[in-house]
């Protein structure tokens, strides 16, 4: 039984990515724009930091004293039931669920909605932890840090709807059932995604989703079976989906929002992107952006604005945006993460110049070489150059020792025409070659003047006898485990030439090499291959459907923490190659297999 939570905005300081996550599964009446909120859910524990976070989150309140009484957080018990109108339009909500679609509303199922509070209260994390365990709602006030009402930061526009407004409309509707037909499988777990922007939030309520009578006489097309589930690991994913145009301006928008650090907002566009890529029909309307997991109402909004202007007036502030321009640059800079990026930002440097003038000391070599050779990694690598470099690692290591094998992985395997970097897969099916091999395939290319820095050498697996990551109980924190194998991370240039130069013309590469112990080799392939949202719900898929922990070293079960061999044939034979253990993992895991041109989920 879902329980009558108010309208509730989740903070997400002191919050790990997987926990974080789990909370936002949890919250039926989640939303992501904090002015709809009615609690505002953290992991906090004093008053300050409460005011730190709302000045942070722009949210203008006035205390309310204790002696005075505000208005109550629970949803008025009285509720009718929506029903999917002829004529429609919508309030733009950022609550979405994955797994399915809202009802939308019409105009005069709004003017039946009664006004939400105008107060906030912030709340610790144990009154919804807490609540969930008793299965009722708890009393709030023994858990609320602080009480304010709302101001105005900017007048209202006449035409918009109020937050407050907004806030009783997303109850509503999540409070509703949804359409049977659209449902999930049974045991899927739905995860809700955000669009919000964490880093200049909006204030005014968004513009509403007009739906002309000839859109709902066009007879759309089924949703496929594989678009009903939450996961893109089980969902083909093509190079060159059919709305390739809309998709690449929401990536615009979410690489605007990695730079900017919100995490959630880049979580919830990648989904959105994700599902988007793998709906295979050209789409005709913004109702029918709003069935598809992930989507929701924000993302069909947004396809109707690109249906009529060509573009999203977002994705095209951002790319004019100086102060993105500048983050973008930096962000590009091997080495440099996007925290990283707004720390050079926030020390006024605004080009590599600067980082070279002020801050050279402060860099890390990584970063340091990764300013110095900044145009040529920028330079996109052919898969011929991409097929050269990695023949020639190949050839270095069966020098070696003969029986190696190797699998480009990364984008070239995905189908990509061209590279950012060139990653491989070695493995060998004697254990004790891949042992410290990484050390030794290093040393061999650098006396072939291949490799000219050599910037991370990881030998992890190697030091715990080349086993898979212990798993450490459901308690653990993420951001460990995913990538521990022994790898390379390399600046390789081809040291012949033939165009009379006296210094080398050929650009330099990032080349990473990964070992693999052949047991585990699937996984690693797996792993290093599959877009960045394929291989994040493989593991959300894996934690939720099969209660094992998915990582490219290996599988665990979560129960005991005993590896799962999924790998081996019937009889324990090993795999006879690295492809066939990757099928294998598929398989075993219960999925469809998808080669690696479906697994592009952006």
């Amino acid at each position: 039984m879902t329980l009558d939570f108010p309208v509730i905005f989740l903070l997400p300081t002191n919050l790990g990515a997987d926990e974080l996550h789990e909370l936002e599964e949890q919250i039926p009446t989640l939303t992501y724009d904090i002015n709809e909120a009615e609690v505002i859910l953290g992991n906090v524990h004093r008053k300050q930091r409460v005011l730190f976070e709302l000045r942070k989150h722009k949210l203008v309140t006035e205390e309310i004293s204790t002696t005075e009484t505000d208005e109550p957080t629970s949803p008025s018990p009285k509720r009718r039931r929506l029903q999917t109108p002829g004529s429609v339009i919508t309030e733009d909500s950022d609550t979405a669920s994955d797994g399915d679609f809202h009802p939308l509303l019409t105009q005069s199922t709004q003017s039946t909605l009664k006004a939400a509070p105008t107060t906030v209260k912030v709340v610790k994390l144990a009154w919804f932890t807490e609540s969930l365990k008793a299965g009722t709602v708890l009393p709030i006030e023994d858990f609320t840090l602080y009480r304010g009402r709302k101001q105005q930061s900017k007048p209202a526009k006449p035409q918009q709807a109020s937050p407050a407004k907004a806030a009783n409309i997303i109850k509503r509707v999540l409070a509703d059932p949804k359409p049977s037909s659209h449902g999930s499988r049974p045991g899927s777990s739905h995860s809700t995604t955000s669009h919000g922007r964490r880093d200049h939030f909006i204030t005014k309520a968004p513009a509403l989703l007009h739906m002309t009578t000839s859109e709902h006489e066009v007879e759309l097309p089924p949703i496929p079976a594989y678009l009903h589930t939450t996961y893109a690991c089980q969902r083909p994913a093509p190079t060159h989906p059919p709305n390739e145009p809309f998709i690449e301006e929401l990536m615009k928008i979410r690489t605007a929002r990695t730079l900017l650090g919100d995490k959630i907002g880049v979580r919830a566009y990648s989904s959105a992107i994700a599902a988007l890529i793998s709906y295979s029909y050209p789409l005709q309307s913004a109702f029918e952006v709003a069935r598809l997991p992930g989507c929701g109402l924000k993302i069909a909004q947004l396809y109707q604005e690109f249906r009529e202007q060509g573009e999203l007036q977002e994705a095209k502030e951002d790319e004019s945006d100086p102060r993105l321009a500048v983050l973008k640059l930096f962000h590009e800079i091997w080495g440099v993460a996007e925290t990283t990026a707004r720390e050079f930002y926030n020390k006024g440097w605004r080009d590599l110049d600067d980082i070279i003038e002020y801050g050279w000391d402060t860099l890390t070599r990584v970063q340091q070489i990764g300013v110095k050779y900044y145009d040529e990694f920028q330079q996109k690598i052919p898969r011929a150059e991409v097929e050269s470099i990695s023949n020639i690692i190949l050839e270095h290591a069966n020098k070696i020792h003969p029986g190696f094998q190797m699998v480009i992985v990364g984008g070239y395997r995905r189908g990509k025409l061209a590279s950012g970097d060139v990653d491989v897969v070695l493995s060998h099916p004697d254990k004790a070659a891949t042992r410290g091999f990484v050390e030794q395939i290093v040393v061999a290319l650098e006396q072939s003047n291949y490799i000219t820095h050599t910037l991370i050498l990881s030998t992890a697996n190697t030091e715990r006898g080349q086993e898979p990551v212990a798993w450490k109980g459901n308690e653990k924190k993420s951001g460990t485990g995913f990538d521990t194998l022994d790898k390379a991370l390399v600046v390789w240039q081809d040291p012949h030439w033939t165009t009379g130069e006296k210094k080398n013309p050929n650009p330099h590469r990032r080349v990473d090499i990964i070992i693999s112990p052949w047991k585990t080799a699937g996984c690693a392939v797996l792993g290093w291959t599959s877009g960045t949202t394929f291989q994040r719900d493989l593991r959300r898929y894996c934690k939720k459907e099969r209660s094992l922990k998915f990582d490219s070293s290996g599988i665990r079960s979560r129960a005991d923490g005993t590896w799962v061999d999924f790998e081996s044939g019937p009889n324990g034979e090993p795999a006879p190659d690295m492809l066939t253990a990757e099928r294998r993992v598929f398989e075993g895991l219960g999925l469809e297999w998808r080669p690696p041109e479906e697994r592009c989920t952006g």
